[in-house]
């Protein structure tokens, strides 16, 4: 048994019933259940259609995300996320070379090295070189002037963690921001790269070894077999390169406005809906959703 979900952007009310229905009818579903009005509904299918990725593009055409799985053990028992441009909305070795001028040419190597154009490890030292120099302070004040989170992130941390479940965020960014960013929102565990810094300002040098690809994936198993999870049990989000390896190893791998590489090769992607995405595909319904002080959910 599969589960069918389909799902918008927050307040976009692009799921109309006429189409759900049509949908339903077409694929043989049944067991048609809203999880948000308009926003996200799921229902199952006894085998995959031939005409899924035909379907899928249609949709996308409409604003609509659909997503194919297994029934059984869809609801995860750990999440293992990236930070930039997943948990939050920018790349943070992006702006911190906007505030050292360098920002034009780090920005390049950086949409090259997610897209899986160049080598990651080689492109973080040659980014973090260009950095060398800047002030240790302006660390900070990127982080409070620059830094936006992700909608959706802190209703899927809340919810998630309310049953149960462990979190833990893994970057190829750097520590003076995943420790904030866990902090934040509520992360059990934080592992990223070290930004070197002598007498107050930046080395240019990264510290060793670097945590890129391979890193991701060893923190998924580890972390994982800490927690007396199989890596079945863990829910996985990123959008680069770098993503792959822990997207394509864990039981759900979600490519979350991912890079076309990324894409290419993971079948769960997430193009119109925010964070809560991730709930929904888990089967929660909007009114199961643990919503934090200060936080709104769209209409």
């Amino acid at each position: 048994m599969y589960i069918t979900t389909l799902l918008c952007k927050p307040g976009q009310h692009a799921l109309t019933p006429a189409l759900t229905q049509s949908l339903l009818g077409a694929w043989g579903g049944r067991s048609l259940t809203w999880l948000a009005a308009m926003e996200a509904v799921e229902f199952e299918i006894l085998t995959l259609p031939k005409n899924l990725w035909e379907v899928w593009g249609d949709m996308q055409a409409l604003g609509i995300d659909l997503i194919l799985q297994a029934g059984e053990g869809r609801r995860k028992k750990m999440l293992l996320a990236d930070m930039d441009s997943t948990m939050i909305e920018q790349e943070c070795i992006d702006e911190l070379a906007a505030e050292a001028g360098v920002g034009p040419k780090v920005a390049d190597i950086t949409a090259r090295a997610m897209n899986g154009e160049l080598n990651f490890e080689q492109a973080l030292r040659e980014r973090v070189e260009l950095l060398k120099g800047l002030p240790i302070g302006t660390i900070q004040q990127v982080y409070q002037n620059r830094i936006t989170f992700m909608p959706g992130g802190e209703v899927l941390m809340a919810t998630m963690r309310a049953h149960k479940a462990y979190a833990a965020l893994v970057s190829g960014g750097f520590t003076n921001f995943t420790h904030p960013v866990a902090e934040r929102l509520g992360f059990d565990e934080h592992r990223a790269n070290s930004l070197l810094q002598a007498d107050g300002v930046l080395t240019g040098e990264v510290g060793l070894p670097i945590l890129g690809r391979e890193a991701k994936v060893t923190a998924l198993q580890d972390i994982s077999a800490d927690q007396g999870l199989s890596v079945r049990d863990v829910l996985a989000v990123g959008d680069g390169a770098n993503d792959l390896g822990m997207l394509q190893l864990a039981g759900t791998g979600v490519a979350l406005h991912a890079k076309p590489i990324v894409q290419e090769q993971v079948s769960v992607r997430v193009n119109h809906g925010d964070l809560t995405a991730l709930l929904y595909l888990q089967g929660y319904a909007q009114s199961e959703f643990v919503t934090p002080p200060n936080v709104s959910i769209a209409p």
